[in-house]
């Protein structure tokens, strides 16, 4: 295509294939013959000199099919984000190649450029998708899959969470977050994640989920196969926006875990409930949120209710322990919002678009690059707590160095900080602002009495935050999956057998039917 010559086949069959140059007089031509017992052809004949006129080149190429144009830009869409108009197609194919298409070969070029990429038609994906599950469990065992269909064999709900991550979460805060977005492929649904923090802030895949739609069916199948996983605990804390079908499935699949409410969900509800747009009585809703210790969060929490008439009541009645840290039973540590988890939906926003199984992959190689970044960073951290643990330390030390330290006895400290004065135990570990205790890490006042005394602030901190834990948090790998675009090499769902002991099925009727006619495996939902 490059040097303008065209071709057309002289001769074909099942056995050979006999390709010229279009031009009568020219010798260029091609013979090949078809292997005995392959799928391999092999050039018995090749003429590579062209005789033909030059001016009888032209840019306009019958070979310039919309495959072949796909199969000549489909490196250009790696990236799932990357926007390539027909236009620039067109531009591209007379860059590279010299060659001039019209707009209806280069769409229909690039549209078989995103089929060959995103592993086929999006009734494809989901026929694709039990092979893939089998070879994800067999590359990365310990892997749990939940894949569920309908009495009418119709996708409804697929669950996936990583051997490595199952393996991170023991070293992790317990205090999950949750959220639910849309995809935005041709058959929609909704994606479900839950995420928590690392020893070094940052966002910790544990599960991904797909359904219908955001009901309470979706929501506690979901949560259910959640807790089958990761279990459940007295300190456990599941963080969400204020969907009611949440807190059903949260009641219903972790009775035990404390439940507390995103503090920037429950302020815009209170925003769109009062019609206030007051930045002051935001910031006064914020500080009172977070505030550590019950004083401080009445002084805040009054100086917001006279201001604005009626969310004392709308406020006690969602329940102050659910979006407050100073009355939360549990410890939620510095998780107060969703942030995390809509964070890693962002992430995902254009790879929402993709058909179900190229949708599954790339959230697979996302989470393979994360650990593999991480596993290193973790790895070549010289101090004993994470990056950002210590660095938080540092400037706490900093803000202790203006403190007055009076010692009460060999444990109590009084510790004076501007006009207030907090109290310090190193017997129970604990401070007057809360904070030590909360959040597990040795706050200002705290650093001071260290300053004055033999402790050893790293002995004061958790060790969810120890260089120790962030490095177990990912010894887990994410395991590539071998696949060729063209033909892929992942097993049918007859593969039925290997997969019952991980795959929910209505019966097994429904599979045994799949997988004699993997064509009736239904590419949308209810």
């Amino acid at each position: 295509m490059q040097k303008k010559f065209q071709y057309k086949v002289f001769k074909s069959n099942t056995s050979f294939i006999v390709v010229r140059c279009v031009h009568p007089s020219c010798s260029w031509r091609v013979r090949a013959n078809k292997l005995i017992e392959s799928e391999y052809w092999m050039v018995t004949k090749h003429v590579d000199k062209h005789t033909c006129p030059t001016d009888f080149k032209t840019t306009r190429r019958r070979q310039a099919t919309s495959w072949v144009v796909g199969e000549c830009i489909k490196r250009r869409f790696i990236n799932p984000g990357r926007v390539f108009r027909p236009r620039d197609v067109m531009d591209d194919m007379k860059q590279r190649y010299g060659v001039e298409l019209s707009y209806s070969v280069a769409w229909r070029g690039r549209e078989c450029a995103y089929e060959n990429l995103r592993l086929g038609t999006p009734e494809q994906s989901y026929n694709l998708l039990p092979g893939y599950l089998h070879m994800l469990m067999q590359t990365n065992p310990g892997s749990v899959v939940n894949l569920e269909v309908t009495d009418g064999n119709k996708f409804q709900y697929l669950f996936i969470a990583f051997a490595a991550s199952i393996q991170g979460f023991s070293y992790c805060r317990p205090v999950i977050s949750i959220d639910a977005t849309h995809l935005k492929g041709k058959y929609r649904g909704v994606l479900f994640t839950a995420v928590c923090h690392d020893a070094n802030q940052q966002i910790f895949p544990l599960a991904i989920g797909v359904g219908d739609s955001e009901n309470d069916a979706a929501w506690t199948w979901f949560l259910k196969r959640v807790k089958d996983v990761f279990g459940e605990n007295p300190a456990l804390v599941i963080v969400s926006d204020r969907h009611r079908s949440i807190r059903s499935a949260v009641e219903e699949a972790f009775p035990r875990a404390f439940h507390g409410i995103c503090i920037y969900h429950l302020l815009n509800n209170l925003k769109t409930k009062f019609k206030s747009k007051n930045k002051e009585l935001e910031q006064h809703y914020i500080a009172a949120a977070k505030a550590y210790n019950l004083q401080e969060f009445h002084v805040l929490f009054y100086t917001l209710c006279s201001a604005l008439p009626g969310a004392k009541e709308y406020l006690e009645s969602v329940g102050l322990d659910r979006w407050t840290r100073s009355h939360a039973p549990c410890r939620r540590y510095n998780i107060m919002t969703t942030n995390i988890s809509e964070s890693f939906n962002a992430v995902l926003v254009k790879v929402r678009e993709l058909p179900i199984t190229a949708f599954v992959n790339e959230v697979r190689l996302l989470c393979q690059r994360w650990f593999q970044q991480r596993r290193t960073k973790a790895n070549g951290c010289s101090s004993r707590m994470s990056t950002d643990v210590e660095k938080k330390l540092e400037e706490r030390r900093d803000r202790a160095q203006t403190m007055d330290v009076i010692c009460a006895d060999q444990y109590t400290f009084d510790v004076v900080d501007g006009d207030r004065n907090y109290c310090v135990d190193m017997a129970l570990w604990t401070c007057t602002c809360r904070k030590f205790q909360l959040d597990q890490l040795p706050c200002d006042h705290v650093l001071a009495v260290v300053r004055k005394t033999q402790y050893d602030p790293y002995d004061l901190c958790s060790l969810y935050y120890t260089r120790e834990f962030w490095c177990e948090t990912y010894r887990g790998v994410i395991q590539p999956i071998p696949c060729n675009s063209r033909s892929v090499l992942w097993p049918n769902i007859g593969r039925f057998l290997d997969l019952c002991h991980i795959i929910h099925i209505t019966s097994i009727e429904t599979v045994v039917r799949g997988a004699l006619n993997i064509g009736e495996y239904s590419s949308c939902f209810n």
